[in-house]
């Protein structure tokens, strides 16, 4: 699928990506309606809408990924919540086997990810994911989300990256559009990042639904 010897970074999202998307729809669709439904004295409904519209306010911006914005938004202690329920935090199956591959395959493994650092570091605690990575980074570092084009310019400063000798794997096609817009060569969509959800149709980009399709690939040597 990949021509890997052209590839030396592989960029890589995180929830959706690496780890299983089910614990965060339920996190922001079905737990925090109920609590907000709790403390205002309201329907499950009316909370579900009124949660709905306030996300609907910042999508695609820093805020929208924000702990900080959401916790003053909605009044909830939503670190909290997210430990209350961490035993749902959980990595694909497929996630590690590939990010081990490309270890054996000298490829440097660095995490993109619009997650809040707080929520970076509880579902590092409770997965082995950072035994799988090179380097981390939340787009809150860089004032931006992956959406923006500045955050890319920080990444390829930060990290010293040849964007045209990296691939980024993301579950949403709208970020894989903004890297290539920002120059990075190479997009690969996951298709399936909740496994509680049917698979997504992904036209746009190269997609697989696991990881271990490219397994045998990487272990192929090349030549230039």
């Amino acid at each position: 699928m990949f021509p890997w010897h052209q590839i030396d970074t592989v960029l890589l999202d995180m929830d959706g990506t690496l780890l299983d998307l089910h614990f965060d729809n339920h996190f922001w669709l079905q737990l925090v309606p109920e609590q907000l439904s709790h403390q205002q004295g309201i329907s499950h409904q009316q909370a579900s809408q009124m949660v709905t519209a306030a996300y609907h306010k910042v999508v695609g911006t820093l805020e929208w990924y924000c702990f900080d914005y959401w916790e003053q938004q909605l009044g909830l202690d939503l670190l909290t919540l997210h430990y209350s329920i961490v035993e749902r935090i959980q990595m694909r199956q497929d996630s590690m086997p590939f990010l081990q591959a490309l270890a054996y395959a000298n490829k440097r493994r660095i995490l993109l990810t619009n997650a809040h650092p707080k929520s970076l570091a509880l579902k590092l605690e409770h997965t082995e994911l950072a035994m799988g990575l090179d380097e981390k980074l939340s787009s809150h570092e860089s004032g931006y989300p992956k959406e923006h084009p500045e955050f890319w310019r920080y990444a390829f400063e930060k990290y010293q990256l040849d964007p045209t000798r990296c691939l980024f794997i993301d579950d949403s096609p709208a970020i894989l559009a903004a890297s290539k817009l920002a120059g990075v060569e190479y997009q690969l969509a996951i298709t399936n990042p909740d496994s509680q959800k049917p698979h997504n149709v992904i036209s746009d980009f190269p997609a697989i639904d696991d990881y271990r399709q490219l397994l045998q690939d990487l272990k192929t040597p090349y030549t230039n």
